[in-house]
């Protein structure tokens, strides 16, 4: 007979008891990864599965494809920056008022959006990006076209700064926790399922008593705050912003491509997407610079070519498949056994 226990473990939980498994192990990277390059990696890597994570709740789980994220996640880092750089202070006060403004900023922008499916609202993010992007080109209270660069300050918690790699790694970690257990809790949570509901069919969601109109603009507001609170982390490490680095359509696609690459509506996908886009972007510009820049978005190009061809469902989809197919091998067996 086929155990029911061992086919839940082998199923669903083998998701969760797989993410636990890297996020016990992510502690452990500083000691093997011996020079700054692979450290800088290893930060872009977890770096940009939370910010994909932080697209995934509205994009993947609530299924309103989005390309305007890269406003608020350039609305958290010029929070930060404009405390440390404009008014001298830490940068807490400035990360929580980021957040919460692109939070707002959020329900404002996508109520009217939200009005539009489709690509009829995927179209309408493009062009809020490309607002607020001109807006902040020529905003000089946060720099304009020039930006903000960073004075010398002290290293530390307090200033969220660091002269060293492993420092930035451990604020990563710590960040890639966050984003993603939310996400998990938001997986079992009733609104998880209200957001799933609304992506397989917003009428017949309604239909239920869903309120899918509160339901889009609360995934929203989440999607935005933990976008912006990633916006934080890059601006600390990199010390400088300006409106290309963080408003522009090339981040706006990087949180969706990604995502995709992965697999969106997974709690695992964003990592997998990271995972690949990311070593491949940094070595291909070490390796390869000398051909050219774009080289790296060539490639990962066809890359996505290949996988909504073959597998929509992204690498994750991949690896269910195998797991399926195992699946039902060892449930062939067992019935097989269980014959008299």
């Amino acid at each position: 007979m086929v155990n029911p226990t061992k086919n839940r473990i082998f199923g669903k939980d083998a998701v969760w008891l797989l993410f636990i498994a890297v996020v016990a192990v992510l502690p452990l990277v500083p000691g093997f990864a011996d020079n700054s390059f692979r450290m800088h990696v290893f930060i872009l890597i977890l770096l940009y599965a939370s910010m994909a994570q932080a697209w995934n709740i509205l994009g993947g789980y609530c299924g309103q494809v989005s390309f305007g994220h890269s406003v608020f996640f350039g609305i958290g880092a010029y929070g930060a920056a404009m405390a440390l750089v404009t008014y001298g202070t830490a940068p807490w006060p400035g990360i929580l008022i980021g957040m919460a403004a692109a939070g707002l900023v959020a329900v404002v922008i996508s109520y009217p959006c939200f009005k539009l499916s489709g690509h009829y609202f995927a179209i309408a993010t493009f062009a809020i990006v490309e607002i607020f992007f001109r807006m902040f080109q020529v905003w000089d209270w946060i720099g304009g076209a020039i930006g903000l660069d960073y004075p010398v300050i002290e290293e530390g918690l307090w200033n969220l700064v660091w002269y060293s790699k492993t420092g930035y790694y451990y604020f990563a970690l710590i960040l890639f926790v966050i984003v993603f257990g939310v996400v998990r809790w938001l997986e079992g949570h009733r609104f998880g399922y209200y957001m799933k509901a609304v992506r397989e069919g917003q009428e017949t969601a309604e239909s239920l008593g869903v309120n899918s109109a509160m339901v889009k603009l609360t995934a929203m507001a989440i999607s935005a705050v933990l976008t912006a609170l990633c916006g934080v982390f890059f601006v600390q490490y990199n010390l400088r912003v300006d409106p290309s680095m963080v408003i522009s359509l090339d981040m706006a696609m990087k949180f969706v491509l990604i995502t995709i690459l992965g697999g969106a509506g997974t709690l695992l996908g964003p990592l997998a997407g990271a995972a690949v886009l990311i070593p491949l972007q940094e070595y291909t510009r070490a390796f390869w610079g000398g051909l050219g820049g774009g080289i790296d978005l060539i490639i990962f190009g066809l890359i996505i070519i290949l996988m909504v061809i073959k597998q929509p469902a992204g690498i994750v989809g991949i690896f269910q498949g195998i797991r399926q197919r195992i699946a039902k091998a060892r449930g062939k067996g067992g019935a097989e056994i269980g014959t008299p």
